[in-house]
């Protein structure tokens, strides 16, 4: 047996409305039209229109509520917006219907009775009760759930209250000996639905339009410029449905970095859009920068532009008097042929040369990507000797033991990873002069190492 689906919490606001509406009319159109009173009908032809905009917005919640699919990629919250923009047609409509017949009945030389009876009074008691109660739940449930139809029709229920007002006084100015008060009152309640439905048509044609919703895009460009490391905001573009901001992002960082720091940038820039402004769709776009840092970035990142390469390192330039030569390492896969890999190569090397300075030498080095090698973790008895080796030689090369240190096994010997903490905070230069002695001292001591990878850190 199926389940009846639930119904959304602003989809039942909006059904209360559509009940109160229909309730509102009938009590307006009964007693206007027992008592001759304009203002009542005006109220009633006014309430007909709430009816069918709650109806409107009743159905558009139930729309805008479905997810994106293959044919609205950015879902269907718009459709909010097009029942608001129809909802102040309607009202344009029912104003100048009303304001026609207001003017009629105060330009006519006969007067038209209104019979202000205490059943008029008792109706227009209860028609305000129930609109103030509309407007203040209709306004509620919007803050809460973002929604522009609900705030609309919390707009109409509050011009309501207002036009209400308006045709109590007309009554009671009525039985005070002013026949014509009531007709004042309905031209009022018209100007009321005018000033209603303009408000209503600038804000949703603006969202339709894809106006760009000023004081979030500042939130938004604060939140990004805030980041650190900085980031280059080339262009933010941003729209808004059905309360959620829509977000296009152009960022910029070195052409030399790489990839993952890339995707890194741009998932520090989605995360500080979502914290500014949270439930927002944000699409983030990396270019590479167009001032690189030095020759050597401007080479990488040529090189790095040629499809088809998966590894590059060891890039340096040379200037000897005006020539410059670069040279770097390439690598490939290991069953590529030589014949592909000399001709990215040529790529290679024509990028850099249209990159810098014309007479620009560049020369490549062509290696295969190493295969995964086979390994194993030795026992601790076949280690013990080169163990205490290796941490005595380090000791005397850096004046400390190692912070850590571990043996794999392979086919060609032991491999060694150790990490060494030095103090002082000495530069990245220093660092990895002392690791290369560190590394070249044992593979020259200990023969048993095939090899040694080692990595620096601060000892704080």
């Amino acid at each position: 047996m199926r389940a009846c689906p639930v119904m959304s919490p602003a989809r039942r606001t909006a059904m209360l409305s559509v009940v109160a509406a229909g309730v509102l009319i009938c009590l307006k159109l009964v007693v206007g039209l027992l008592t001759n009173s304009l203002g009542l009908l005006s109220e009633a032809a006014h309430s007909g229109t709430d009816l069918v905009a709650a109806l409107l917005t009743f159905f558009a919640l139930g729309v805008s509520g479905r997810p994106a699919d293959a044919t609205h990629a950015w879902g269907h919250g718009k459709a909010e917006h097009l029942s608001a923009l129809g909802e102040s047609i309607i009202l344009a409509g029912v104003s100048a219907f009303i304001a026609w017949h207001a003017v009629r009945r105060l330009t006519d030389e006969a007067s038209t009775e209104v019979d202000a009876t205490w059943y008029a009074f008792a109706v227009i008691g209860i028609v305000i009760a129930v609109d103030l109660a509309r407007a203040v739940i209709s306004l509620r449930s919007a803050r809460r759930y973002s929604s522009p139809a609900l705030f609309s029709n919390a707009i109409h229920f509050a011009g309501d209250l207002a036009g209400t007002l308006a045709v109590l006084v007309g009554l009671i100015l009525v039985n005070a000996g002013s026949p014509k008060a009531d007709a004042v009152a309905a031209l009022f309640v018209a100007l009321l639905v005018l000033l209603a439905a303009g408000k209503l048509a600038t804000t949703n044609i603006d969202v339709l339009m894809d106006r760009t919703p000023i004081d979030a895009e500042n939130v938004a460009r604060r939140a990004i410029e805030r980041l650190a490391p900085a980031v280059a905001l080339d262009r933010l573009r941003m729209r808004t449905a059905a309360g959620r901001h829509f977000a296009d992002v152009v960022i910029s960082i070195s052409p030399s970095a790489a990839l993952a720091e890339g995707h890194a940038a741009a998932d520090a820039v989605e995360a500080a859009f979502l914290d500014a402004l949270p439930g927002s769709d944000v699409v983030v776009h990396v270019e590479p920068g167009r001032e690189p840092d030095s020759l050597t970035d401007t080479a990488l990142a040529a090189a790095l532009c040629v499809p088809g390469i998966r590894e590059i390192h060891n890039v340096r330039v040379l200037r000897a008097g005006g020539r410059i030569d670069v040279s770097l390492h390439l690598k490939f896969p290991a069953d590529a042929s030589l014949d592909q890999a000399h001709s990215l190569a040529n790529d290679v090397e024509h990028a850099i040369q249209q990159s810098l300075p014309s007479g620009t030498s560049v020369t490549t080095h062509l290696e295969p990507l190493e295969a995964p090698i086979a390994a194993d973790e030795p026992a601790t008895i076949e280690v013990v000797a080169t163990d205490r080796e290796v941490r005595r030689i380090v000791t005397e090369v850096t004046g400390s033991l190692p912070r850590d240190l571990r043996f794999v096994g392979t086919d060609n010997g032991l491999v060694a990873f150790l990490t060494l903490a030095l103090t002082g905070d000495p530069s990245l230069t220093a660092a990895h002069e002392i690791g290369g002695m560190v590394r070249a001292r044992l593979r020259r001591d200990r023969p048993e190492l095939a090899d040694v990878f080692v990595h620096t850190e601060p000892a704080a």
